[in-house]
């Protein structure tokens, strides 16, 4: 396996800056997507039929197939864009030439087939409220006339010096990839090695030697006769034997994609895994393969490497699939935004199975990564709460029950049992994803939450603040009590602080490596917890919480206050936390990242949730608390 190396924001800006530069050419099955909204509020009983009509209040069209990743090509920015295919002579054509005329798309060669042979590949999605009905599909019955198919391939062959690079898209058994036409297309390929091609496809494999391969891990599995049931997970190390067999029999690229867990490049010279993306909120993934694909083949076309396409795609999936209940695209803004600061989720296998973790000796520090044979810490940022503090322990029973009643408002004793449920499901899991975070910008989230569910009205939804504010006081009230209780000698430091960590700040005080304070708390209340737990003078001053703007993460302020300071990050600067956010930005900027999986309520051992978590966000090291710091200051280098 060869190393991943991250995507930076510069190079990531120089190919987006180049697309308009690029000319692709789209080959393959164009369909449509059809949406029909129905109210039956205005439903009445046919006179002809005895049955319930089904009003149709509302009706969208986006492209689909092969028509989705021009679509996505052309939002993406890419200059010049040219597509062969077929439709047939009904509405769904006409509209299908609209969509593609309204992105500027060269359709000269989107032949029309005649009514006996093709109907417009069109797929009619009923709606009633969020509950898709059964589907209807048009074009099933599609055969491609042997005369269309050479003639299709002859314009392709006419048109390929203008091209950087063409996609293949196989979307459908009854679409226009008859024998006739991969025979054609085949010799294409073969006689013009000088050409790109990249093919994604469903049912066509190993037709198209030439072209470079876009599969997903189950597609990859069947090309080599290694078919498993869609619903079985794929390995990672299943993927790698695949990816390396395929890529040294076909002599270029393949391209794997894993759902959420990445994608995988295969190249002769090896093979190179890359992380998925942690999208918070609801998704959709119809469409994801298409957005990958487009950001994998406009990179491509202006000479990213492979593994550098690659990572595109993933940006670009990563934005689409928020788009709920549409075939998604991603501007080149959108893609930036994610791409400039990728929340990686690094090692899902060993993130699910503890069995597969290793140790430093005989203790239970888990090591995922090797400590740099030159480390040389000098500065130590931490994380606070559940990291050192338990003060705030049990703030998630503080916060779902005030999301709730947000959501819900006066419904929130009257709702039905199966909305109750399905909003409470809704709360755990975000509450779950944003761990670590910022207040406020949970709160932002909360407000997305709300107006999804529609029960509050627009105009009385409050702000992220307003809803921070009623929180802070609910989970004050908790905290306050506490400390009240530390000041009255009936509970002890060591009550509300992970196991050894006052006593591990003071050793590294002690090497003198400079310690730093980082919060998604206020800062005010940072300050004052940490003095109550007595430990505040070891930071000297250097203690941030958040600032009150949701643009400013207190982690990534101190991170880039801290790199600006010192001279070595890779070796000298080491982070202590148990959230993502101080994880992932220590990993993005070459430090050592140090996951604490602590139990806040028994304040020692292992959570498994939070290692999972963890893991995923780039942790090099993991332990439950710091009970074995001796062993902790060896790893270290002290």
């Amino acid at each position: 396996m060869q190393p991943f190396l991250p995507l930076n924001s510069e190079r990531l800006d120089v190919l987006l800056k180049s697309y308009p530069q690029a000319h692709i050419g789209v080959i393959g099955d164009f369909c449509l997507d059809a949406y029909w909204v129905i109210d039956m509020s205005a439903s009445e009983i046919s006179l002809e039929t005895g049955k319930p009509t089904q009003p149709v209040r509302r009706q969208r069209y986006s492209l689909g197939g092969a028509g989705n990743v021009v679509a996505n090509l052309s939002e993406l920015g890419v200059g010049s864009l040219s597509v062969f295919g077929l439709i047939g002579p009904d509405p769904f054509g006409t509209r299908m030439r609209e969509l593609l005329l309204q992105r500027c798309v060269n359709i000269e060669n989107l032949l029309c087939a005649s009514s006996d042979s093709w109907q417009t590949l069109t797929y009619c999605k009923p709606y009633i409220e969020d509950d898709e009905l059964p589907r209807l599909d048009m074009g099933n019955f599609n055969c491609c006339p042997d005369e269309l198919a050479v003639d299709l391939i002859a314009r392709l062959e006419r048109s390929l010096p203008q091209f950087d690079l063409v996609i293949i898209n196989q979307q459908v058994l009854s679409g226009i990839h008859t024998a006739c036409f991969q025979d054609r297309l085949a010799a294409l390929i073969r006689s013009h090695p000088e050409c790109r091609f990249l093919y994604d496809g469903r049912h066509v494999k190993g037709r198209y030697d030439g072209a470079w391969l876009k599969v997903n891990d189950h597609e990859a599995l069947r090309l080599v006769g290694q078919g498993k049931d869609a619903q079985e997970r794929v390995l990672r190390r299943e993927v790698e034997q695949v990816a390396e067999q395929l890529a040294a029999k076909l002599n270029h690229p393949i391209f794997i994609t894993r759902g959420d867990r990445g994608c995988l490049v295969g190249d002769p010279r090896g093979c190179t895994a890359i992380p998925g993306i942690q999208v918070i909120g609801r998704i959709d993934t119809v469409g994801a393969g298409d957005s990958f694909l487009a950001g994998l083949a406009a990179s491509l076309a202006v000479g990213a490497e492979p593994v550098e396409a690659a990572q595109v795609g993933n940006f670009v999936a990563a934005v689409t699939i928020t788009r709920i209940g549409v075939t998604g695209t991603a501007t080149g803004n959108e893609v930036n935004a994610v791409g400039s600061r990728p929340a990686y989720l690094y090692e899902p296998e060993l993130a699910e199975d503890v069995r597969l973790a290793r140790y430093y000796g005989d203790t239970e520090i888990e090591i995922i990564e090797s400590v740099p044979e030159n480390l040389n810490v000098r500065t130590a940022i931490f994380d606070h709460d559940g990291t050192i503090s338990t003060l705030r322990q049990g703030w998630e029973q503080v916060m779902e029950p005030m999301m709730m009643h947000a959501i819900l408002a006066d419904h929130y004793n009257d709702a039905d049992e199966a909305l109750y449920h399905r909003v409470l499901l809704r709360v755990r899991r975000y509450i779950d994803q944003t761990t670590g975070i910022q207040t406020l910008t949970q709160m932002v989230g909360l407000r997305d939450l709300v107006r999804e569910f529609g029960i509050v009205p627009e105009e009385e939804i409050l702000d992220a603040a307003g809803y921070k504010s009623i929180y802070n006081e609910a989970l004050m009230q908790l905290v306050n009590r506490r400390r009240e209780r530390l000041r009255r000698g009936e509970l002890a430091v060591e009550d509300f602080t992970v196991k050894n960590a006052v006593l591990f700040l003071r050793a590294l005080a002690a090497h003198g490596v400079n310690l730093y304070l980082a919060s998604g708390t206020d800062v005010g209340d940072v300050r004052a917890e940490a003095e109550a737990l007595g430990y505040a003078d070891l930071f000297q001053g250097r203690i941030y919480g958040a600032v009150g703007q949701v643009t400013r993460e207190a982690k990534q302020i101190v991170l880039d206050r801290i790199l600006s300071e010192i001279h070595s990050p890779e070796t000298e600067l080491v982070t202590f936390g148990d959230g993502p956010v101080e994880i992932r930005e220590t990993r993005l900027r070459g430090g050592l990242a140090i996951g604490v999986a602590s139990d806040e309520i028994r304040r020692f051992e292992l959570n498994t949730g939070k290692r999972s978590r963890l893991i995923q966000a780039g942790s090099s090291i993991l332990i439950a608390d710091f009970s074995q710091m001796k062993a902790l200051l060896q790893l270290l280098r002290l």
